[in-house]
């Protein structure tokens, strides 16, 4: 194993398959189109809706419609076959047919998990991830568990390696799954531990880098971290003596899985590319290397407690995506995960998600179902790049505690401009729902999610309301009252609603002494008549008036598109206290 990745080899240098240079015509000549075909069409659209001047050329749609990530990574709105010239890959995933489901049960007594373990074996469940105490009762706990059939993941973070060394005695003379994992993280990795899971024919350790992500990682710090932690394990064992090839071949890998698409897949495409280079770096290439192994989870911070029900959603393009990528197992977790430990709905519609996937939609028949895709290829590569950077600034000492904390600030700035909206919470908030109540369970503990800032605000709700003072027919203030009424909704603050006014006798006869109003109307009615209803409202008791468009003299604050709606909701809740 080399003592230093970044010195010894980069990512610009691998072996393996490069893609074909040309492909098969598959269109008509009548059906075949020219890169500048799609540029005049893409303009014609961002022009009609004004985001290009009818001046400026098409070819700047690349500029406009090109999105970059929190790697800096760009994310081209179009794959071309250029984005390939030069480039090689290997490690693409190879799991063809349907991942391995897994559940996830933890904080509850051993009984009750084993009865949620055997349901959800019965509901399509082919492996189980148990969260156990130092001191587990494994008979209860497994009791009618066929653990030929049903690889064991464990997860004991109070004495893993001791649970662990339970484990094995209490199996012995059992037949196991060879995808049964002892769950040791890798920095508690021993050679005795590794020789004790080689002759049980059991994988030993985990590298878990959904930690980093659950505080906030990007992809390639998700990654870098993931590699420089496994890089220090085959280090550490093959001290050891324990060969490189064995060491590497008791391992899994855990990986978040978000609904951003496309980065998801390829982050786990990447993923493999990356383990392929280390190992090759250590002397395993082709035939040699053991395969990486890869479990993928549906992030945490993702999920929102507020209308979570969109969490299935959320839940369903990211186990298409970590499917797609190439995971090899895929826990969802329930809807209903943030707000306490999961009931049987929660849990039912997560197994089913893979079910509909494989069984319904067929999405396991192919290996590697986006390779080639010019787009996925390109961002594959680039992620898998930026990943070695990370993983090259820590084998240099370099601190993942600042790179995350930097991460997560521009993540939070994105959120609370909403430039990265989450349904439900930042966008479209429902204050009138209720929320179905769960036990706490603790699994979310030390998990900021990402519209955490939200979450606390529609926690505590302000006691006073805002008065929306709609000027004019429904039909004229609609869209900005519309636009006011969900920014304010975000906060946790709600509106009332002055309705249709012709003039100042008919606003002020629906004020009722609220500290903060807010103009909603046409530019053209504020022309007419805002100084006139912000003086009206200031001197019927309002001392805060805020207007729902540009800023203007006559208003304290205003909130249009892009407004940071943290802060702007902080002052105005600040004012109706």
């Amino acid at each position: 194993m080399t003592d230093d990745v970044e010195v010894e080899g980069g990512l610009d240098e691998p072996t393996g398959l490069e893609p074909e240079q040309g492909s098969l015509a598959l269109a008509s000549e009548h059906d075949q189109h020219a890169r500048a075909d799609w540029e005049a069409a893409a303009a014609g659209v961002l022009r009609k809706a004004r985001r290009l001047r009818d001046d400026d050329p098409d070819e700047l749609v690349w500029q406009k419609l090109t999105r970059t990530t929190l790697d800096g990574v760009a994310v081209t709105p179009l794959g071309t076959p250029e984005l390939l010239e030069g480039l090689a890959t290997t490690g693409r995933p190879t799991r063809a047919g349907a991942w391995d489901v897994r559940s996830h049960l933890a904080s509850a007594p051993e009984k009750q998990l084993n009865e949620e373990a055997l349901v959800d074996l019965e509901g399509g469940v082919t492996s189980l991830w148990l969260g156990t105490g130092a001191e587990p009762d494994l008979d209860a706990l497994l009791d009618g568990v066929l653990l030929d059939l049903a690889p064991v993941v464990l997860d004991a973070p109070a004495d893993p390696v001791g649970v662990a060394e339970t484990f094995l005695a209490w199996a012995q003379g059992r037949e196991l799954h060879p995808a049964t994992n002892l769950g040791v993280p890798v920095a508690q990795a021993s050679a005795a531990l590794a020789s004790r899971a080689q002759q049980s024919g059991v994988l030993a350790f985990v590298v878990d880098a959904t930690a980093v992500h659950d505080r906030g990682a990007s992809d390639a710090q998700e990654l870098g971290h993931a590699l420089a932690a496994a890089a220090g394990y085959l280090r550490a064992l093959e001290a050891e003596g324990v060969d490189v090839a064995a060491a590497a071949g008791l391992l899994e890998f855990r990986l978040a899985a978000t609904d951003e698409q496309f980065p998801t897949i390829a982050k786990l495409r990447a993923a493999r590319r990356l383990w392929a280079r280390v190992l090759e770096l250590s002397g395993l290439a082709g035939d040699d290397a053991p395969p990486m192994r890869l479990h993928a989870v549906t992030s945490r911070p993702m999920m929102s407690r507020y209308d979570p029900y969109v969490n299935m959603l959320r839940t369903t393009v990211a186990a298409f995506a970590a499917g797609t990528g190439g995971a090899d197992a895929l826990t969802v977790l329930p809807f209903d995960a943030p707000l306490g430990r999961p009931e049987v709905l929660g849990r039912r519609v997560a197994r089913n998600i893979s079910a509909l996937l494989v069984e319904e939609s067929h999405v396991a028949v192919v290996a590697d179902p986006a390779g080639g895709a010019y787009a996925v290829e390109k961002l594959t590569d680039d992620l898998a790049a930026a990943a070695w950077e990370v993983l090259g600034t820590l084998e240099s000492g370099g601190s993942l505690d600042e790179l995350v904390a930097a991460t997560a600030a521009e993540r939070a700035q994105q959120v609370a401009t909403r430039r990265r909206p989450i349904t439900g919470l930042t966008e479209f908030p429902n204050l009138a729902e209720q929320l179905p109540e769960r036990r706490p369970d603790g699994a979310f503990d030390g998990v900021r999610s990402y519209g955490a800032a939200f979450e606390a605000m529609r926690d505590d709700p302000p006691s006073r309301n805002v008065f929306l003072a709609t000027l004019g027919t429904v039909a004229a203030h609609t869209a900005r009252a519309t636009f006011a009424t969900n920014l304010f909704a975000a906060g946790g603050v709600a509106v009332d609603v002055a309705g249709p006014t012709d003039g100042l006798e008919e606003l002020l006869a629906a004020y009722d002494g609220q500290p903060v109003a807010c103009l909603a109307g046409t530019d053209a009615a504020y022309e007419e008549w805002g100084a006139q209803a912000a003086a009206a409202l200031r001197e019927a008791g309002a001392t805060h008036v805020v207007v729902a468009g540009k800023p203007a003299d006559h208003a304290d604050d205003s909130a249009a598109m892009g407004v940071d709606a943290l802060a702007f909701l902080t002052r105005t809740r600040e004012k109706l206290s």
